[in-house]
């Protein structure tokens, strides 16, 4: 009989302790105890174990170590009674906190915020060159301005000749007088630049891509939402695919695009995306630009929502608000309010309903709503017509012929370099004629033509 071999063993998990700290006037969508049960999560996806946690109200930030000085001593006393290895804290360090707090805690304790946190878990998830790209760009803006405690060599000074750089890219060069964290902080920069061309390569192929998928005359639906919210399942369920889930934070970064059938022979492409979060870093948004382009560039988007979640509301005006920041909240929208299977009761999922505009209760999970969520998505995309009045140039004749083909045609007015069309086009087509509505073109209108 063969012998069974040994599981493979597991690196042990770093013990780490959390920090939340409330800025008076500071308003953020969760309150303190509910953004560190978040920040937990968070700890457990990227490989942590919370061991404990500290909290503090202030007026404002300490200049010099964010929370005051009473709290870093005993936040000291606690980290080195619980054996703790890593502290985080709830909120983004700047590098004079980072280096103080350093110096206080000791070499012992890592000091992560909490997008240094979240830049890990990317690093962990991102599997396709492109979604590696982009968190490699996200992490060395990040720690640009932070490399003292990342590099472990920058304390030596140089002179003049060559030396090794241990930091990124492998070799550097010093000039007379140039410190080594000076040649690691050029050597990032020239890294930075590398990486923002590689990616703008991939926002062309993207682009490409997008304008095929329209010549198609496909209807493009993105899937959006807080992360795990349920929406790999939710395409998983519609498009009769496997597309990776798992229930943890962040299970999936890179887009994925499928094709769904509607009712009576309509069809989509649904695209799900990067789950949002509050507090989601600049940098990340940045560096993701390429990515969250699929969603400003959808016909509709599909907003999944954990129905079961005690913060719903608060995750879903999170997505809101990031929508805006990335200028996607001028497209259609419904709501599938997701893992009603999780609900103690069915009043519940009616009376949550009411809460939420255009809104289908839902269980990807068992497929509960499901019919119920395709017919919406097809009346929205193919029979709810808005009305629009966009000036075209004759150039964009393509635009000319998708308005004529699949909208109504109230009015048309020709004039020098173009026309000017009153109608409706089905939901869909909203987000192709943004930059030509007449209404935010002054000048366009029938007397200038």
């Amino acid at each position: 009989m063969a012998k069974k071999l040994p599981e493979p063993t597991r690196m042990p998990r770093e013990r780490a302790f959390l920090v939340g700290v409330e800025v008076h006037n500071t308003k953020h969508l969760l309150g303190l105890e509910d953004s560190l049960a978040e920040l937990s999560l968070l700890a457990d996806t990227a490989g942590l174990d919370v061991i404990g946690e500290l909290t503090q109200k202030l007026d404002r930030p300490h200049p010099d170590t964010f929370i005051g000085s009473g709290k870093v001593e005993e936040l000291k006393i606690l980290s080195e009674e619980m054996l703790a290895q890593v502290v985080v804290f709830d909120s983004e360090l700047s590098p004079r906190h980072l280096r103080q707090l350093e110096l206080l805690l000791g070499n012992n304790i890592r000091i992560l915020d909490r997008t240094a946190l979240i830049l890990d878990i990317f690093a962990q998830h991102a599997h396709t060159s492109e979604g590696m790209l982009q968190v490699e760009l996200a992490q060395y803006e990040y720690f640009l301005p932070r490399l003292t405690r990342q590099w472990t060599h920058l304390a030596r000074q140089g002179g003049g000749g060559g030396g090794r750089s241990g930091g990124v890219g492998g070799v550097g060069l010093r000039g007379p007088g140039e410190t080594q964290l000076e040649v690691d902080r050029r050597q990032i920069r020239n890294k930075i630049m590398y990486l923002k061309k590689e990616l703008e390569k991939v926002r062309a192929h993207r682009e490409r891509y997008r304008a095929q998928r329209k010549r198609s005359r496909i209807p493009t639906v993105a899937l959006v939402g807080y992360t795990n919210a349920g929406k790999s399942t939710l395409l998983n369920r519609l498009a009769k695919t496997d597309v990776y889930t798992a229930n943890q934070l962040f299970a999936t970064l890179d887009p994925t695009t499928r094709r769904v059938e509607l009712p009576g022979s309509y069809t989509a492409l649904l695209t799900d995306t990067v789950g949002f979060i509050q507090k989601l870093p600049t940098s990340l948004v940045a560096a993701f630009r390429a990515t969250l382009e699929e969603i400003s560039e959808a016909d509709l988007l599909l907003h999944v929502v954990d129905a079961s979640h005690m913060n719903a509301l608060a995750q879903f005006e999170s997505v809101q608000q990031t929508l805006k920041e990335i200028g996607a909240d001028h497209i259609p929208m419904i709501t599938a309010l997701n893992k009603i299977d999780r609900l103690a009761a069915p009043e519940a999922a009616r009376q949550i309903v009411e809460q939420y505009p255009r809104s289908v209760a839902i269980s990807a999970k068992i497929g509960t709503g499901l019919p119920d969520l395709v017919e919406l998505i097809k009346r929205e995309l193919y029979e709810n017509f808005t009305p629009i009045k966009v000036w075209l140039p004759y150039q964009q004749g393509n635009l000319i012929s998708i308005f004529h083909d699949a909208g109504h045609v109230d009015r048309i007015e020709h004039g020098r370099g173009g026309v000017l069309i009153h109608g409706a086009v089905p939901g869909r087509l909203v987000a192709q004629f943004q930059e030509w509505q007449a209404d935010k073109m002054p000048g366009k209108t029938e007397e200038a033509i």
